[in-house]
C-alpha cells in the first residue's frame, strides 16, 4: 500500500495466510502506538484485503500511529484453503492477532472491518473477551446486519454506512444499532462500497478515535 508495507506469510489450519503490515511514518513516530487489525468483504465476491475500504482503513490507523495487519482470507489471493463461511476466518484473524501480539507485546490492539468483515471482527472481539483480553476498539464500515449474526459491541464501536448501501440497507442496520442505543455515522450518497466518498471514512475514524 505504501513505502511502509511489509508482506508475509502465516502457517493456519487451512493452508498458509497471505498478510500485511502498513507501518506508521518512522519520522512522525519512532515506534507504533498501536496495532490495529483490518477485516475485509466478502471472499466470494471479490473481497481482498486490498479492497479499497480496507485500505483506507489502514490508511486511518497508520495516520494514528497503529500498525495496520490486514490479510487474505482462506481461498483469496495467495491465501490457501476455501472459504469457510466466517467461522474458519474468524480462526485465522486470531491467529494475526496473535502474531501482532507477539510482534508487539503490550500494545492495544483495534479491529476493524468492512462488510463480511465486521461479522469477524465482531466473533473475534467475543472471543478475545472471553480470553479476558478484550480489544481496545473496533471500526465497523458497512456493517453486514442482517446478513450475519453481528453480536452487541461496546458503546464506543465508531459505524459508517452508506446512505445508499445497495447491499445492506440501512434500515437493518437501524434495527441492529437501535436496542443498542448505538450511534451510526451515515455518509450521504455514498453506496456499499463508498465510491468517491472514501476520504469521509478516513476522517471520521482519525477525527474520533481518541473521543471516548
Amino acid at each position: 500500500m505504501n513505502s511502509h508495507t511489509q508482506y508475509f506469510f502465516l502457517p493456519g489450519p487451512a493452508g498458509r495466510l497471505q498478510c500485511a503490515l502498513d507501518l506508521p511514518d518512522p519520522e512522525r513516530f519512532s515506534a507504533p502506538r498501536g496495532v490495529a487489525l483490518v477485516a475485509h468483504p466478502h471472499p466470494l465476491y471479490g473481497g481482498t484485503m486490498d479492497n479499497k475500504v480496507a485500505q483506507t482503513l489502514a490508511r486511518a490507523f497508520v495516520a494514528l500511529g497503529y500498525a495496520a495487519a490486514r490479510m487474505n482470507f482462506r481461498g483469496v489471493g495467495e491465501s490457501e484453503g476455501v472459504h469457510d463461511e466466517g467461522r474458519g476466518e474468524t480462526d485465522d484473524m486470531a491467529l494475526l492477532h496473535a502474531e501482532m501480539q507477539q510482534r508487539y507485546p503490550g500494545l492495544p490492539v483495534a479491529l476493524s472491518g468492512f462488510s463480511f468483515g465486521t461479522f469477524v471482527q465482531g466473533q473475534l472481539r467475543l472471543r478475545l473477551v472471553e480470553q479476558g483480553n478484550a480489544p481496545e476498539r473496533l471500526v465497523l464500515i458497512g456493517t453486514a446486519a442482517g446478513k450475519w449474526a453481528i453480536p452487541e459491541v461496546p458503546a464506543d464501536t465508531i459505524v459508517i454506512h452508506g446512505e445508499h448501501d445497495e447491499t445492506i440497507p440501512l434500515a437493518d442496520v437501524f434495527d441492529w444499532a437501535r436496542p443498542q442505543d448505538l450511534p451510526v455515522i451515515v455518509i450521504p450518497g455514498a453506496d456499499h462500497f463508498f465510491h468517491r466518498r472514501l476520504q469521509h471514512i478516513k476522517n471520521y475514524v482519525t477525527g474520533l478515535w481518541w473521543q471516548r
